[in-house]
């Protein structure tokens, strides 16, 4: 493929090293634009039969063993920015959303919320991420993406269309930025909830193992709230207990015995040991319950060749 570009274009990248989970094939071709003008250019001149996937820091995705006939763009260094203007913070889609959480305090607005939610902005806001009873629909202003066809566009929240872990970005689109506005807080206070918020996670979730987040979605249709009232009937983690599968295993994947709605790589998991683990556990689930468990972690490519 023969384009100009300023950023770096790399064909057959192995995708593996690139998400949380560390499996993946290769992509057609892995591009890492320097700046927005590149990335319109690129886009204006890649044919259109070419499908574009935009990739954060794969903190919620399987790629499976074959790898994605796409080219994959990974925004980089030039899409990291954070800055404030009273109550507003514009991020980069490639700033990670714990550093706009602690920014974002230090300036005394709260969107702490986001401090123990994994990945970029990018991602959580295509998936409108949230926890403790807080979303990116609650305090989203607006986006910025460039098109498939190159063009720069400002998307607002009636434009994505916010549903529980769901938006409606057309496909090929790649955002850049995002401006929201959240609530005054004092900053130490804001602090001294994020450390809270950081030892409740690090207490009950599988930080240190080799995780995508959660695996599947609350079957209620919202985030836990964390409050000491929280009812955890429709919580993906309960509905998998009590099917039997906390802790369950295939091949080097593993439901963790820790919080059962997060599937491990124990080490040596294909893609495939992971889906299937997962299709397993929708399985038992709907056996058990009645309830079809919907994937969270966003699963892409093709299987390994036969």
């Amino acid at each position: 493929m023969m384009l100009k570009v300023r950023g770096r274009l790399t064909p057959d990248r192995m995708l593996a090293d690139l998400t949380w989970l560390r499996v993946g094939g290769p992509a057609d071709y892995l591009f890492q634009p320097s700046d927005v003008e590149d990335l319109q250019t690129f886009l204006q001149d890649l044919p259109l039969d070419v499908k574009v996937f935009p990739m954060g820091v794969g903190s919620n995705l399987i790629v499976r063993d074959g790898g994605l006939r796409a080219v994959v763009i990974r925004m980089g260094r030039g899409f990291n920015n954070i800055h404030a203007e009273g109550q507003r913070v514009t991020a980069g889609v490639a700033a990670l959303d714990a550093h706009v959480a602690r920014k974002a305090a230090e300036l005394g607005v709260d969107l702490t919320f986001l401090r123990t939610i994994p990945g970029v902005i990018g991602g959580a806001v295509r998936m409108n991420a949230g926890c403790y009873g807080s979303y990116i629909a609650d305090v989203f202003v607006s986006a910025r993406a460039v098109t498939r066809a190159g063009d720069l566009v400002t998307l607002s929240a009636d434009d994505l269309n916010f549903r529980y872990r769901q938006t409606d970005l057309p496909d090929g689109w790649v955002l850049i930025d995002a401006t929201f506005e959240a609530p005054k807080g004092d900053p130490a206070e804001l602090a001294a909830r994020m450390e809270a918020q950081l030892a409740k996670r690090d207490a009950t979730q599988p930080t240190k193992d080799r995780t995508a987040g959660s695996t599947f979605r609350n079957p209620a249709g919202f985030s836990s709230t964390g409050r000491d009232d929280d009812v955890h009937d429709l919580k993906a983690w309960k509905v998998i207990d009590d099917a039997g599968m906390r802790g369950a295993t295939l091949g080097g994947a593993q439901m963790s015995p820790k919080h059962s709605n997060f599937l491990v790589n124990t080490g040596n998991a294909t893609a495939a040991d992971l889906e299937n683990l997962g299709e397993e556990v929708r399985k038992k689930v709907y056996a058990s319950s009645g309830i079809q468990l919907e994937w969270e972690i966003m699963r892409v490519g093709e299987p390994a060749p036969e």
